[in-house]
C-alpha cells in the first residue's frame, strides 16, 4: 500500500524564501555550466558531474534507506539514456551560445511535454487556453531563433548552440515521459534521479571524444568550486530539495515559482557574464513565461 500523502500547508514566509531560493539555484544552472566549460571539456564535465552527484545521492539513499529498485533496470536505462542525451546537448549548447539565449530555448521544455501529453494521456488534452499558451511559447522560441539567424553577431552565441539547447529541452520532456510511462513513476524521486545519474555518467564519458578537444582546459581552484557547487548544489541537493518542497506545499505554489527560472537564468547571464540582451529577448521571455503559465494553469486547488 502506498504511503499516505502528507498534509500540504499553505505557502508561508519560510516557504516563499525557500521557493525563491530553489528557483534561483536552478536559474544558476546554465551559468555554472557556462563557467565550468572554461575548465573542462563540456561532455567530460557533464560525465564527471553525474559521477559526483550520483555518489552524493547514493549516500543520501543509503542513509534514508530508500530503495534503489534495480529490478526496474529497463526503465532506468531508458531514462538514463534520455538524461545523458539532454545534458550532452545542453553542455555543448552552452559552449556555443549564451546563457541568456539558452535559457529561453531550454526552459521551453513544458511546451514539448504538453504537446506529447496531449497524444499520450487522455486526461491532459490541450484545451483552448493551453493551446494559446503553447502557441505563445512556440512564438517566443521562434523569435530567439529568428534573431540569431538574422543578426547573430549582436546576439552572441550561435544558431547551432541555440538549437542544441532547444533539443536538450525536448529530451528533458522525454525524461518526464519515460518516468510516467514506466514503473519508475512508482518509485521515490531519489530513485529516479539515481538511475539518471548512474546511467548517464558512463554514457557521457563514452561520448566525450565525440565533441573533441582537450578533456581538461584550464581547471584551477575556482573551476573546482564551480564543479562542486554544480554537482552537489544544483543536481544532488537541488532536486531532492525541490521534491521535498512539493510534498510540503501545494503544487500550484511550487509551480508558480518555477516560472521565474528562465527569467533568473537569463538575468544571471546578463549580470555576471555581461552577455548581450537585445530588445527581443525580454519580449521572448515574457511570452514564454505567459505561455507556460497558461499551459500549467489549473482551475482546482492543487
Amino acid at each position: 500500500m502506498p504511503p499516505s500523502q502528507p498534509h500540504r500547508r499553505p505557502l508561508d514566509m519560510a516557504g516563499f524564501w525557500m521557493l525563491l531560493g530553489i528557483a534561483t539555484l536552478f536559474g544558476a544552472n546554465n551559468l555554472l555550466i557556462k563557467l565550468g566549460n572554461e575548465g573542462l571539456q563540456p561532455v567530460f564535465f557533464a560525465s564527471m558531474r553525474s559521477l559526483l552527484a550520483g555518489a552524493a545521492v547514493l549516500g543520501w539513499m543509503l542513509w534514508r534507506r530508500i530503495a534503489f529498485r534495480f529490478d526496474l533496470w529497463r526503465g532506468g536505462l531508458l531514462v538514463g539514456a534520455a538524461f545523458a542525451t539532454e545534458f550532452f546537448l545542453l553542455f555543448v549548447a552552452l559552449d556555443n551560445t549564451t546563457v541568456v539565449r539558452a535559457s529561453v530555448m531550454l526552459y521551453a521544455m513544458p511546451l514539448w511535454l504538453a504537446l506529447a501529453a496531449h497524444f499520450l494521456f487522455p486526461g491532459e488534452r490541450l484545451t483552448q487556453l493551453r493551446t494559446i499558451g503553447f502557441l505563445l511559447g512556440f512564438f517566443a522560441v521562434g523569435l530567439v531563433i529568428a534573431t540569431q539567424a538574422a543578426d547573430g553577431a549582436s546576439e552572441g552565441g550561435s544558431l547551432l548552440g541555440d538549437l542544441a539547447a532547444l533539443l536538450a529541452g525536448m529530451f528533458w520532456a522525454g525524461i518526464v515521459l519515460c518516468v510516467r510511462l514506466t514503473r519508475l513513476q512508482e518509485t521515490a524521486p531519489e530513485t529516479q534521479l539515481f538511475w539518471q545519474l548512474l546511467v548517464s555518467a558512463p554514457l557521457l564519458l563514452l561520448l566525450t571524444p565525440v565533441y573533441g578537444g582537450d578533456w581538461v582546459r584550464e581547471f584551477d581552484g575556482f573551476q573546482a568550486l564551480i564543479f562542486t557547487a554544480h554537482a552537489l548544489g544544483v543536481v544532488a541537493f537541488g532536486y531532492v530539495f525541490w521534491f521535498w518542497l512539493l510534498l510540503r506545499y501545494p503544487a500550484s505554489s511550487v509551480a508558480s515559482f518555477s516560472f521565474l527560472t528562465p527569467v533568473l537564468s537569463a538575468a544571471l547571464g546578463w549580470l555576471v557574464l555581461g552577455e548581450p540582451v537585445s530588445a527581443v529577448t525580454p519580449l521572448a521571455l515574457a511570452l514564454l513565461v505567459l505561455g507556460l503559465w497558461l499551459i500549467n494553469r489549473r482551475t482546482g486547488a492543487a
